[in-house]
């Protein structure tokens, strides 16, 4: 039975692989589970996918996620349709601060380091605010994923000013270690994934350089994408107000649900509350300014959110496969299988492995770091090996899984943010992630022999 726990993800990459769509293939590996969940009976496994799928709603902060997915929808349809988006375009390219393509791809780039605190928020202001001048200098959306989706974790874990290092903080906590912060901050230059990963995003933008998958994506570009610059502009005050009261009320409700502490804040109420202030922002301002007329305001925001209810409910199964597998115990079989006899050297490397092999399964980095740092550190304290280490292999293993994973939540975001198809986004993403990934395990070993390990 826990060798089987491993088949519903192999299901969700077989099938995804084979149809090229996602969301059939979430519901077989969702099917999978469930059935196996119900003693091998596929009505069991039918009704209990169901059932499993109904229970995301029970969790608020699935929910949320939900609804500013589809209220993400509304903002982007306004703020684009309304030629802001085209607006601000012209004013950066006009004023020589984004006039070619590789000051076009820094401008997501360093949005994503200069939103650490909250990595949604960076995925979708980078993504929003790149869409037009990718569009204008011919460079596609999966690019524009790519680059968002690889800069928003990586700094988010090497910064750790943020939610992130609260939360590894939480979790080193239960070992007392003498200084819990001092062995955080030592994995920063550790986590080799993460900085291998951010030079290649460098790499990719300063050369405007692309290879693999995503060579070819450039080649024939996404035919649904709309061009923003097709839209005429008309001022960028239509973007520019509801962008940044979403990027202010993050930082506002982080603040105010953690009692003036934003490390403390509750991520998924603070995007929901600010999105969806963002959208009545927009609503007036396009209103007042008798840009649209209610009803058509109320045709664009549904017609917005329409276009991302195949995203919605890639999410909703990403959400009930999780938390499906979670019943089968995937994870912690893939922590134990990978646990015993090691050589010491190989410790580091093989944690990073497993790391990435739990969050390429269960697509998310944070349950990755909840299963796995409770079974690695007490490894590393019994094989005498430095915390900050195996710590730093944990993070770096957890991205970088969950930048391979067809049912990550941020790939999924990163998708959505950049208006780019999903599987495409996974699919070219994957090769730099591997690179990456491959030379970060190089990087572990050597470590280990370096140390004398």
């Amino acid at each position: 039975m826990e060798w089987l726990s491993l088949l519903p993800p192999v299901v969700a990459i077989a099938v995804a692989i084979w149809k090229r769509e996602v969301i059939v293939a979430l519901l077989a590996a969702l099917f999978v589970s469930e059935t196996l969940l119900a003693g091998f009976n596929p009505g069991g496994g039918f009704t209990g996918m169901l059932d499993r799928a109904t229970a995301v709603f029970e969790s608020p902060n699935s929910t949320r996620i939900l609804m500013f997915s589809l209220l993400v929808g509304a903002l982007l349809y306004y703020i684009q349709y309304s030629g802001g988006v085209a607006a601000v375009v012209q004013w950066l390219t006009r004023g020589g601060y984004t006039n070619n393509a590789r000051r076009a791809g820094l401008l997501p780039t360093f949005t994503g380091f200069a939103i650490f605190i909250e990595t949604n928020m960076s995925i979708l202001t980078s993504g929003i605010v790149a869409r037009g001048l990718f569009d204008r200098f011919r460079m596609s959306r999966a690019r524009l994923a790519y680059i968002i989706d690889s800069t928003c974790a990586p700094v988010a874990i090497l910064i750790l000013f943020n939610g992130w290092g609260a939360y590894l903080l939480g979790l080193i906590d239960e070992f007392q270690y003498e200084n819990p912060v001092a062995v955080l901050a030592a994995t920063i230059p550790l986590n080799f994934y993460a900085l291998l990963t951010l030079a290649l995003v460098f790499y990719t933008v300063l050369t405007t350089r692309v290879h693999g998958p995503l060579k070819t994506a450039e080649s024939k570009m996404d035919e649904n994408q709309v061009d923003s610059y097709e839209i005429q502009p008309t001022r960028a005050r239509y973007m520019l107000l509801p962008v940044g009261t979403m990027i202010g009320g993050i930082l506002f409700f982080l603040w105010l649900t953690g009692d003036g502490s934003l490390l403390a804040g509750a991520g998924a109420q603070s995007v929901l509350w600010a999105t969806a202030l963002a959208v009545a922002v927009a609503y007036v301002l396009l209103r007042w300014d008798g840009v649209f007329e209610h009803r058509r305001l109320v045709e664009l925001g549904f017609q917005g959110m329409g276009k991302l209810l195949p995203v919605v409910a890639t999410v909703l199964l990403a959400l009930a496969l999780g938390a499906s597998m979670r019943g089968l115990g995937t994870g912690e079989f893939v922590a134990a299988m990978l646990g015993p006899a090691l050589p010491v050297f190989l410790l580091a490397p093989l944690t990073f492995l497993a790391g990435a092999i739990i969050s390429f399964t269960t697509g998310t980095s944070w349950g990755t770091y909840g299963i796995l740092i409770p079974i690695a550190l007490p490894l590393a304290a019994a094989m005498d090996v430095p915390p900050s280490l195996i710590l730093a292999a944990v993070m770096g293993g957890g991205v970088f899984g969950d930048h391979c994973s067809p049912i990550s939540d941020t790939t999924i975001i990163s998708s959505l943010g950049a208006g780019c198809d999903h599987l495409e986004h996974v699919r070219t993403q994957i090769p730099y992630a591997l690179v990456a990934g491959v030379l970060a395990l190089v990087g572990y070993a050597l470590a280990g022999l370096m140390m004398g390990l």
